[in-house]
C-alpha cells in the first residue's frame, strides 16, 4: 500500500494493490473516461464501520471498499481510494477530481439530475445513544436531545425533517449539531458532548454489536444508497458489471457476509439524460 497527500482538504489517497491483475487484462474503459488511465479512482470518507472504515493497521477496510476492489478488477482497472469528507465529493466529482464516489451516498431524485447513480445498497437512519439511555424507543422519545449528525449528507437533512415533524407536533424539537464525518459525531458522543448521533442502520448496529452504544431508534427513512459518476460511460460499464455480480451470486455472497439487503432494483443507471 501506498500514500500520497491529496490537495483537497489534506486527503490521504490509497493505491491498493490488492486486486491481482493479468498482464493480457485489457482495461474494459476508454482511458478518457478515466482521471488515470487503467485507475478506477474513487472517493470515500472511511468513517463508517462496517462499511468502510481503516483497521488498527491503517488498512482501508469493509463492504463498500471489497465492493469497489472488485468493480475495478472486473473492469481491468486498478482500484484507488481517496479519503476524502463527504461535503467535497459531489463538487469534486464535478470537477474530475475522481471517477467515482463509492461511499454510500444516498440517492435522491435531485442528485440524480446531476452525476449518474447506481443504487444498489437499502439503508435506513438510525438513532445511537449511550448504553445506559434505555428510556429512548420511539421518535418521540428523541425530544429534546442534542444530537450529532454528519455535515451535508441525507442524515443530516432527515434528521432536520425529523425535529421539524417534532416541533409540527408541539414539541420542543432537536439541537443539532453537525461534524465533518461520523466518526467525530461518535467521538462527541462518547466524551458526552452530544446525547446522540444519527446515521445509517448499518453503523449504528455496528457500535451496539460491540458494545459501545445503543440503537434506540432504526428504520427511519429507508432509501437506497448508491454509487455515483461523472462519466455516463463509466457509470453503465460499472451497471453491467453489478448486474453480472448479480447474476453469478457474489454479490449477494458480499452482502451477506456484513449482514446488509441488497436493493430490489436492476442496478441500472439513473442520472442526466436516462
Amino acid at each position: 500500500m501506498s500514500f500520497r497527500i491529496f490537495p483537497i482538504a489534506s486527503a490521504l489517497l490509497v493505491a491498493s494493490a490488492a486486486a491481482a491483475f493479468a498482464e493480457d487484462c485489457a482495461p474494459k474503459v476508454d482511458a478518457a473516461e478515466l482521471i488515470k488511465p487503467g485507475t478506477l479512482v474513487m472517493a470515500t470518507n472511511p468513517t463508517l464501520p462496517p462499511l468502510q472504515f481503516v483497521d488498527s493497521s491503517g488498512e482501508l477496510k469493509g463492504m463498500r471498499v471489497e465492493l469497489g476492489k472488485e468493480i475495478a478488477k472486473r473492469l481491468c482497472l486498478k482500484p484507488e481510494y481517496i479519503r476524502i469528507e463527504f461535503s467535497a465529493m459531489i463538487p469534486g466529482l464535478q470537477a474530475g477530481r475522481w471517477d467515482m464516489i463509492n461511499t454510500g451516498i444516498f440517492f435522491t431524485p435531485e442528485r440524480a439530475k446531476i452525476m449518474q447513480m447506481i443504487p444498489y445498497e437499502d439503508q435506513a437512519i438510525s438513532v445511537s445513544v449511550p448504553v445506559g439511555k434505555t428510556a429512548i424507543k420511539d421518535k418521540d422519545g428523541l425530544d429534546g436531545l442534542r444530537v450529532g449528525v454528519e455535515l451535508g449528507g441525507f442524515e443530516e437533512t432527515k434528521t432536520r425533517a425529523l425535529d421539524a415533524e417534532l416541533k409540527a407536533a408541539g414539541k420542543k424539537g432537536l439541537t443539532i449539531q453537525t461534524f465533518d464525518n461520523f466518526a467525530l459525531a461518535y467521538q462527541a458522543l462518547r466524551a458526552g458532548q452530544v446525547e446522540g448521533v444519527v446515521s445509517i442502520d448499518g453503523v449504528a448496529k455496528e457500535y451496539e454489536t460491540r458494545g459501545d452504544f445503543r440503537r434506540a431508534v432504526s428504520g427511519l427513512y429507508p432509501a437506497p444508497v448508491a454509487v455515483a459518476f461523472k462519466s455516463p460511460k463509466l457509470a453503465d460499464a460499472v451497471s453491467a458489471v453489478m448486474k453480472e455480480m448479480k447474476a453469478d451470486g457474489s454479490l449477494a455472497k458480499l452482502f451477506d457476509s456484513y449482514g446488509l439487503p441488497m436493493v430490489a432494483g436492476d442496478y441500472s443507471v439513473k442520472g442526466p439524460g436516462r
